[in-house]
């Protein structure tokens, strides 16, 4: 019977005088004591039923062998001392077929950190695991711990870090331990941490960031407290991640299948366009500032969002305030409805926060903030009642602000025209915390010592299970709009025409039940793949939008250039005359609830969508995700990108982001992926959606739908596998940069369902058939009612009255109140 062990023959630290170089030293050599252990794979039954050596691996023939030859060479660095060993096994003992070996320098210039290389290798050279590199008993000095004593007094902490990597090394390129040890040694030193436990991720994570390259490379993080207990050595932390916990591709590095094929990432494009999505202005003279944003009176949405085109007024607003005044939005969260806190006797609130750099000092921000909400509106009323806007500094870098006099600092009562950061109240409001968390769930509160995502957590584990919910929204303006100018340099902003609930979160943190919204698909082609001419005159196209409303449609989606495969695009002009008609007589109906219907404009042109939307569309759907049909990226697809998030942003209007690889025929590998579709999107449509949302001129958070492209460049199988897990693609999982979004599914009578329905039944006597889009609507309906299980927020389809049957019949089963 065959074993599915291997046996090991050990050597363990066979000590040499050899001539290595030390960390950060290369090329300088001096004599030291090495340390090496050696592990040789052979089976040893043989040897044990002879009760024989010749059967055996005879180690100190090996040892004799090391000794002999490695103190005749001198060696840069120690993965070269690590191959050269392994160089001599394997040359002058044939019996050898595995072996591994550490090597250890227990003398250099980086103590009381010991460093160490380890390698495994076949007689053939394949690696059979990645290399390691281990920096042992690194001591650092930080803040850390919840009593009070730990948060004035900083402590040592001991840490073994091992980085496991399968980086080919180029000659003469040794592993950065001096890097490594002083990177994580500045990281301790800004840390402020309460727990070891969030002191240890935050490592892991800078490690893995700053010291792998490919999403499998592995860092395991050893972190002892000696501090922690009297009568205990210390109180340890163990931890190991991969690259991919924390980010899947990041948006400053290009995306896998680039560095495959050696094409520019969007990020790189983006910086040779000139507009990347980083800091607009100089480190060193700009502040980054997190503010919180409510409203419960009047328009809320519009409020919110003229309230962050004035945060980006300053010169227009204070008075005095010289030319260089500057404030730049460069991140928001998801949009919530809350209910009131403190005075319940009030309307619901809507909330976010956003993330600003500005050169403003922290009192002249706090006017600018009374400023804003003076001109929006907001009269002053009892602390904590109604308003039209209230903005809040919540954090400011990671300074601690009181400009209250200290004999004043005693409670919370005398705070008018006073400034506290970070804000005092903070860490007890969920819908503070919950917004701070969708954008950077890492920072550490600088008096709490602990991150966002910690205090959220602790503040849902406290509460009550019958608290209001916090229920997450989507607005859409009303168009069309006749914007007026305004005395601050932006054109007002549009009002609002509905919102959709995406979800809820109970008191506990809980998913509570959701809504799943069913987009109309009107096609206005001569040429669509499912229903082209059908829909292409006025009277028709009314037609179908009065019964998908009537069937309980929540938006229509018009489309005027179709994708279906191998057609030839629209010009833009054929695609403007196609929509701008129809969606001017949907708005003309007389009919309130079809001329008040959501419509969304489905181009990737930014042209067409700006018009669509000045007609009277509400939101835009893009199957390119903003940077149009060209595949692999290019220059004009960062130009158009641009282009299309300048419109958005201007015109307010929520966006549905497909993932898409140009031509949907073509492009179908996912190799660098190991075939992952869920990873793929997650990297792919990731760097596209931090582009548009993250950075100067960023669209709203809140606004952003996802969609992973069905039909779009992706094999037949892999659909299914990607349609059985697409709640995965949103998930709360570290380094998805989709976590969050809602989810947009379109499966709708898609070829991937005929490729199926044509295949034979292999046990039985169904010989496959040929069907047309039109003969797929029960296998539409399977998939509509797996999205609904995977919790999609919409679903786009052709025939709504079916289509809302099977939807409502999937929500009773899957999203019911006790499902």
């Amino acid at each position: 019977m065959k074993r599915h062990t291997e046996d090991v023959i050990s050597v363990d630290k066979l000590i040499l005088i050899l001539s290595v170089s030390d960390p950060g030293r290369q090329p300088e050599v001096r004599a030291q004591p090495i340390r090496l252990s050696l592990s040789i794979y052979y089976d040893i039954t043989e040897a044990a039923r002879a009760d024989d050596l010749n059967y055996s691996v005879n180690y100190a023939s090996i040892c004799s062998t090391l000794e002999s030859w490695l103190p005749k060479v001198q060696y840069p660095s120690l993965e070269d001392l690590v191959a050269s060993s392994l160089d001599y096994i394997f040359g002058h003992h044939a019996e050898v077929q595995k072996a591994s070996i550490i090597v250890s320098q227990t003398n250099s210039l980086l103590q009381p950190a010991r460093v160490e290389c380890k390698a495994t290798r076949t007689r053939s050279g394949k690696k059979e695991t990645p290399d390691e590199f281990i920096l042992e008993g690194l001591k650092c000095m930080t803040l850390i711990g919840v009593n009070p004593y730990e948060r004035t007094h900083e402590q040592p902490l001991f840490l073994d870090i091992a980085v496991r990597q399968r980086r080919e090394r180029r000659q003469g390129e040794p592993f950065p331990f001096c890097d490594l040890s002083a990177s994580i040694s500045h990281h301790s030193d800004s840390s402020r941490f309460g727990t070891l436990e969030a002191f240890a991720l935050s490592v892991a994570r800078h490690v893995a960031m700053e010291f792998t390259q490919h999403a499998d490379d592995e860092v395991t993080l050893r972190v002892a407290k000696p501090m922690a207990l009297p009568h205990a050595k210390s109180a340890c932390i163990s931890i190991t991640r991969k690259r991919e916990d924390f980010v899947v591709t990041p948006a400053c590095l290009p995306s896998p299948d680039s560095v495959s094929l050696g094409r520019a990432s969007l990020q790189q494009l983006l910086h040779s366009e000139g507009n990347a999505t980083g800091r607009s202005r100089s480190a060193s003279t700009t502040h980054t500032v997190a503010i919180a944003l409510g409203s419960n009176l009047g328009d809320r949405f519009a409020n919110m969002e003229t309230a962050l085109r004035l945060l980006e007024a300053p010169q227009a607003l204070l008075e005095g305030s010289d030319d260089g005044a500057q404030v730049t939005v460069v991140n928001t969260s998801f949009m919530y409805e809350t209910a009131p806190m403190y005075v319940t006797d009030q309307p619901r609130f809507a909330n976010c926060a956003c993330i600003v750099e500005t050169n403003l000092q922290p009192v002249a921000l706090l006017r600018l903030l009374k400023k804003i909400e003076d001109v929006v509106g907001r009269v002053p009323t009892i602390r904590n009642g109604p308003r039209a806007i209230d903005l809040d500094i919540l954090t400011y870098d990671h300074e601690k602000i009181d400009t209250r006099p200290e004999d004043k600092r005693h409670d919370l009562q005398n705070l008018t025209g006073e400034l506290v950061v970070p804000h005092p109240q903070m860490t007890e409001r969920e819908f503070v915390l919950r917004p701070l968390n969708d954008m950077i769930p890492d920072f550490v509160h600088p008096v709490h010592g602990k991150t966002i995502r910690m205090l959220l957590s602790d503040i849902l584990s406290a509460q009550r299970i019958d608290e209001p919910p916090m229920l997450k929204v989507l607005p859409f303006p009303k168009y069309p709009f006749a914007a007026t100018p305004t005395p601050y340099g932006f054109p007002s902003v549009p009002p609002t025409a509905k919102y959709w609930i995406i979800s809820s979160t109970d008191s506990t943190g809980k998913p509570g039940p959701h809504i799943t919204h069913i987009m109309a698909t009107l096609n206005v082609t001569p040429d669509s793949f499912s229903d082209g001419s059908m829909y292409n005159t006025v009277p028709a196209a009314l037609e179908y939008v009065r019964t998908s409303v009537e069937s309980g449609a929540h938006i229509i989606d018009v489309g005027g250039c179709s994708t279906r495969p191998g057609t030839t695009l629209a010009s833009e002009n054929e695609e403007r005359d196609r929509v701008l008609p129809i969606i001017s007589a949907i708005r003309a109906q007389e009919r309130e609830d079809v001329a008040n219907a959501l419509i969304s404009i489905d181009t990737f042109r930014w042209k067409v969508a700006e018009a669509a939307v000045q007609a009277g569309a509400n939101c835009i759907n893009d199957v390119h995700a903003f940077t149009g049909p060209d595949y692999p990226l290019v220059q004009a697809s960062a130009e158009h990108l641009l282009k299309m998030r300048e419109v958005a942003r201007r015109l307010s209007v929520p966006v549905v982001l497909m993932h898409s690889r140009g031509d949907v025929r073509s492009n179908k590998d996912y190799s660098p992926y190991e075939g992952d579709l869920v990873r793929a999107i997650q990297s792919e449509l990731g760097d596209k959606v931090e582009a548009i949302v993250r950075g100067a001129g960023g669209v709203r958070r809140w606004l952003v739908i996802v969609d992973p492209g069905f039909g779009f460049s992706k094999p037949v199988d892999a659909q299914y596998t990607l349609l059985r897990h697409a709640a995965s693609i949103t998930a709360d999982k570290p380094g998805n940069r989709l976590v969050g979004y809602p989810l947009l599914i379109g499966t709708s009578k898609k070829s991937f369902l005929g490729s199926l329905l044509q295949r034979p039944d292999s046990l039985g006597t169904y010989k496959g058939r040929k069907t047309s889009p039109q003969e797929r609507v029960w296998a539409t309906a399977a998939t509509v009612a797996c999205t609904v299980q995977q919790g999609a927020n919409v679903v786009r389809v052709h025939d709504v009255p079916q289509m809302r049957d099977v939807v409502a019949t999937s929500s009773a089963i899957w999203s019911g109140p006790d499902s």
